[in-house]
């Protein structure tokens, strides 16, 4: 292992609430790489709401405040997107050599003998990006060296770009076929409509339309987010709303399309009409767990830079609480990035 420094700078979570429960400091230990593991110099680190809902404890049940897989152990260094470069490398590592730019997914597959499609989330269930440094296992991490793209850019792209990219892989999209985005102005949003024009579907974006100039730059068609969806036209509807417009999305389906779902900003609870599901033979996909392969698939289209993050603004990781009350309010299309400050040499 090569030398390091013996203490960083980061936001430690110190309790589930408000931004109150994080606090700066200076004096964290900077950890040592075991076996199989890798000590990655953090470089950008995206914002995103599976952090605010971390922090408000809103992944619980029956009144439990927790993370994605139960009680979280504080203090917890948040950070769901991860760009950095290597500055460590632990026992056994090979392949990865030091220096080299590296990404891994916010879901981390981790499959047990109860459940085979287990997984732990960076920032959740061990230590995050909001931080000078991090551990990551090395079987999770990506080699991005090659992309033109901006660490900023990458560190974008992770949490948001990764989830919409599994959206559209359950979902199947193909070429020429009618997609829904529902809050398509946020960062999954986003991805999930830059992606889907990747893939040469005909993508309809309903948002905020003061938000929507980047959506139609992009060649997307753009719905009011209070609008209603035309009934029967879509082939999918990938949907990180929920709330009350459930079946009207269910609705713009059409008979045998596909409705996939990763979030809630809307509201969880949702109320929908069974037969409209079984006799217009719809498939409903909900999408956590990621496959190693699909997020390679992602790491293909970030290496050769297919399409660029919108980023809307970055902030020095001090100030993570007004970016994440930006966030939490909607200010801004796209993604928000932290920047941790230098470390020692």
């Amino acid at each position: 292992m090569t030398a390091r420094p013996a203490s960083m700078s980061g936001v430690q979570l110190v309790g589930h609430g408000g931004p109150d429960k994080l606090v700066w400091r200076d004096d964290i230990p900077v950890p040592r790489p075991g076996p199989g593991e890798v000590l990655v110099k953090v470089l950008a680190a995206g914002v995103n709401m599976t952090d605010l809902n971390t922090r408000l404890g809103w992944y619980g049940d029956e009144g439990r405040a927790a993370g994605w897989a139960g009680d979280l152990a504080f203090p917890r260094i948040q950070g769901a997107d991860l760009c950095g470069r290597i500055a460590a490398l632990g026992d056994g590592v090979e392949g990865l050599p030091l220096g080299a730019r590296v990404i891994c997914p916010t879901n981390q597959h981790e499959p047990t003998a109860d459940n085979p499609i287990h997984f732990v989330s960076i920032g959740s269930e061990f230590d995050g990006a909001f931080a000078q440094y991090c551990l990551v296992k090395a079987r999770h991490l990506h080699d991005v060296s090659a992309s033109p793209l901006s660490d900023v850019e990458i560190g974008a792209m992770p949490c948001a770009y990764g989830t919409a990219h599994n959206l559209l892989t359950r979902a199947g999209v193909a070429l020429a076929e009618r997609v829904l985005v529902t809050g398509a102005s946020g960062g999954v949003g986003l991805a999930a409509v830059q992606l889907a024009l990747l893939r040469g579907a005909e993508v309809t974006a309903q948002c905020s339309l003061a938000k929507a100039d980047p959506l139609r730059a992009m060649g997307a068609q753009v719905l009011a987010r209070e609008s209603t969806p035309p009934a029967r036209r879509f082939d999918v509807v990938i949907d990180v709303v929920g709330g009350d417009g459930f079946q009207d999305r269910l609705d713009a389906l059409r008979p045998g399309g596909r409705y996939a779902t990763s979030g809630a900003v809307a509201g969880p609870q949702v109320a929908g009409d069974l037969r409209r599901i079984y006799l217009n033979d719809l498939t409903l996909y909900g999408a956590t767990h990621q496959p190693r392969e699909v997020f390679a698939g992602l790491v293909t289209i970030i290496n050769t830079a297919r399409i660029r993050p919108v980023v809307s603004q970055t902030y020095p990781l001090r100030d993570i609480a007004r970016a994440q009350d930006d966030l939490a309010a909607g200010r801004f299309p796209g993604k928000l990035v932290l920047v941790p400050p230098e470390s020692a040499p």
